[in-house]
């Protein structure tokens, strides 16, 4: 029997660096697809339907502990992959509904409503260290002077990690993240994930420590508090592991997000000048921007029992590769999905999944974008972009920071500033 695409395919250089040709081609498949019996996953989903319903059925399940076992995986030997399978990330359906509604009861609206004037502050601190750097025409590395660090100033001021720290979590939290890449991981990338687990576990411990002898406004002190007074409800392993997701969750994805959705507004200077002039675009256009360039392509599920995705078989056991950058651009669900079109009605994007593993920190993300994008362009007028885009190659977690990215701000003024952004040598 012969099998219409290949896991290969995915994973080769072209299509890492520009998937949607390729996810074009499996849409005039339908819905899903089968992959050979030696591939790692059963069927690849697609469709935003057929993805959408694995993301939501209980049958289907992210890959727990029992799974990695009946596997015969070791993983228990890697400080990585323990932090992952103690977090809500990988935790089956009971531990998962416990944990989130315990985070839940700490990351509530109100405290994402009351980090907006937070936000607002520290983007602004970025944007005039932005003119200063690129005063006279300069180079500035835009990622690292503005899209790293103000989601993870963000997140570091949610959860309370000291300002003097944030420097100091990017590179750990790059190693750490290099596991989730679709693909085989080399021994050397896996043994940087073990250090930098270790040095992220040891990093929370002693804040809690910190926070529980001088508890303050945070989510890491409410989060002690919590787990303390119900000590059998969330272990101290589980809430380790949650505070290290979340934080590397927290500006990896939004760090994708300034960056992606800069250079498409430049790309796009009507649609730039639209949202200029009215900044009450900007929910739109943080939702378009995700649909359109999500920070994640992707998710894997495993069936619990015997089942099917879009007429697919997939045996009890057997896992499924969730492509929701591909879902984003099914023309089935969005028409005319390779325009990128801010006034899109129903725009129920998979950008943050769906069912109960649907991103805790969506909202914040949301209010990230919605309030600094607008700030980006009122403070600097004319933006160009200097070269065109290079080259992007991972899929999870699919962005910019890795990659050198220039900015050149040739006037620092408030109301007449000029940057570029040079991004002709991404790699």
């Amino acid at each position: 029997m012969g099998f219409p695409v290949s896991l290969d395919d995915l994973l080769g250089d072209e299509v890492r660096r520009d998937p949607y040709p390729y996810y074009a081609r499996l849409h005039e498949l339908g819905e899903a697809v089968a992959l050979a019996p030696t591939a790692p996953y059963a069927a690849v989903a697609h469709g935003y339907d057929a993805a959408h319903r694995v993301l939501r059925d209980p049958v289907f399940r992210v890959l727990d502990a029992d799974h990695l076992d009946r596997a015969g995986l070791r993983w228990r030997d890697h400080a990585v992959i323990r932090t992952l399978q103690a977090s809500m990330f990988n935790a089956p359906p009971d531990d998962h509904a416990r944990i989130r509604q315990l985070f839940g009861q700490a990351l509530t609206a109100r405290r994402v409503t009351a980090l907006e004037p937070a936000i607002l502050r520290i983007a602004d601190r970025l944007l005039d260290g932005l003119a200063r750097e690129g005063a006279d025409g300069r180079p500035v590395d835009f990622m690292a002077a503005f899209a790293l660090p103000l989601p993870s100033a963000v997140v570091g001021e949610l959860l309370g990690v000291p300002e003097r720290d944030r420097g100091w979590f990017p590179s750990r939290v790059r190693a750490f993240d290099a596991v989730l890449e679709i693909g085989p991981r080399s021994f050397r990338e896996i043994r940087a994930a073990n250090v930098a687990a270790d040095e992220l576990t040891a990093y929370f411990t002693d804040l809690l420590a910190v926070r529980r002898a001088e508890p303050r406004d945070d989510l890491v002190s409410a989060l002690a508090a919590i787990r303390d007074g119900r000590p059998d409800q969330l272990s101290e392993a589980e809430l380790l592991a949650n505070l290290i997701v979340m934080y590397n969750a927290g500006f990896r994805t939004t760090a994708n997000l300034f960056g992606t959705g800069l250079t498409l507004l430049l790309a796009r200077p009507a649609a730039l000048a639209a949202l200029r002039a009215d900044h009450s675009l900007a929910p739109a256009y943080v939702e378009e921007i995700l649909r359109y360039e999500p920070p994640v392509h992707f998710a894997v599920r495993y069936a619990a029992e015997d089942t099917d995705v879009a007429g697919v078989a997939v045996p009890r056991g057997r896992s499924v590769l969730v492509l929701t950058g591909a879902a984003n651009r099914d023309p089935r669900r969005f028409p005319d999905p390779d325009s990128f079109d801010p006034s899109r009605p129903d725009n129920r994007h998979l950008a943050f999944s769906a069912g109960p593993h649907y991103c805790v920190g969506a909202a914040l993300g949301r209010a990230e974008g919605r309030l600094v994008l607008p700030r980006l362009l009122d403070r600097f007028p004319a933006l160009a972009l200097a070269a065109e885009p290079g080259e992007r190659r991972q899929l999870m977690l699919r962005g910019h920071d890795r990659l050198p990215v220039r900015l050149v701000a040739a006037d620092t003024d408030r109301s007449a500033g000029t940057v570029r952004v040079d991004l002709a040598n991404r790699s």
